[in-house]
């Protein structure tokens, strides 16, 4: 109809902000969760790109931004504290159940997580470094698998180190920080310590999470700037290698194996339909 006005859907204020602190709560999941990355959840969730350039850029419009991830922070606090037990003892005792649920979340999200790769146009060679790079880390994960573990001290030191690698999962999706501290033999400590609000723990964490966002923030804000369809499709690329990677071996039984396959659609039905959602209202640009 040629005079009509269409007006965009505006999402209601409460629900907007209930819905933020949900991604926050799966985001923080995410960070404790073993084979999982924050960042690759916050990615599919719309979050990353405005994080980063916030981060990057944080005293312009600094309230607008802290009133959005206000909620997420919020959020993510919560699902790190809240499921850090919850998640422990399901990696503990129904692993292979618990591995697909969370590869069914992370399937769930590709279609939307391509479509945000190619909005601004890609080529054959994006195509194949995504590619390149599924298989590198595909490896990669599978050679330090099988490479067995080592275990630190536990000190001030170490706890800076494991915040660092998990600031490091912020700013580089599909990096999953807890891989890494099952094999430094600190998933486990760190774990028990943010469960029982161990600030001896909690609070190196903090520390050396903040230094990983200062180093690296910029950076990746400039890349992401500047080669945006190359920097989705590594994105891309490391998400499907990581999912790839931590699927699990062996498993045996009926009653198993159709436990795997109905939380693997569930979490994949779920996660598709949270990132449909989000698709229908728009998202500010910050810059």
């Amino acid at each position: 109809m040629s005079g009509a006005v269409i007006q965009e859907k505006k999402i209601n204020p409460v629900f907007d902000w209930l819905f933020r602190l949900v991604k926050g709560i799966l985001i923080g999941i995410g960070f404790i969760t073993p084979g999982l990355s924050g960042g690759v959840i916050a990615v599919v969730l719309g979050v990353y790109e405005r994080l980063m350039k916030f981060l990057a850029k944080i005293r312009e419009q600094f309230l607008q931004n802290f009133l959005y991830f206000l909620p997420i922070g919020i959020g993510g606090i919560i699902g790190v504290i809240a499921f850090s037990a919850a998640v422990d003892w399901a990696y503990a005792n129904y692993p292979a159940q618990f591995i697909w649920l969370c590869i069914g979340f992370i399937v769930g999200t590709l279609p939307s997580l391509i479509k945000t790769a190619g909005k601004e146009g890609r080529t054959t060679l994006h195509w194949i470094i995504m590619v390149l790079l599924a298989v590198g880390t595909y490896l990669l994960m599978s050679w330090l698998a099988s490479a067995g573990s080592v275990t630190l001290k536990q000190n001030f030191w170490s706890w800076v180190l494991s915040g660092a690698l998990i600031g490091i999962g912020v700013v580089v999706p599909g990096m999953s920080p807890s891989n890494f501290l099952i094999y430094l033999g600190l998933y486990q400590p760190m774990a028990a310590g943010i469960k029982s609000l161990n600030f001896g723990v909690i609070l190196p964490l903090m520390l050396g999470g903040l230094l990983a966002l200062v180093l690296l923030v910029k950076l990746v804000a400039w890349l992401f700037k500047h080669h945006y369809a190359l920097m989705y499709h590594l994105i891309l690329g490391i998400v499907i290698g990581s999912t790839l990677a931590i699927i699990p071996k062996g498993v045996s039984g009926w009653g198993v194996i159709l436990a795997c396959a109905v939380l693997f659609m569930l979490g994949a039905a779920a996660s598709y339909g949270l990132s449909k959602l989000d698709e229908k209202y728009p998202h500010d640009s910050v810059i």
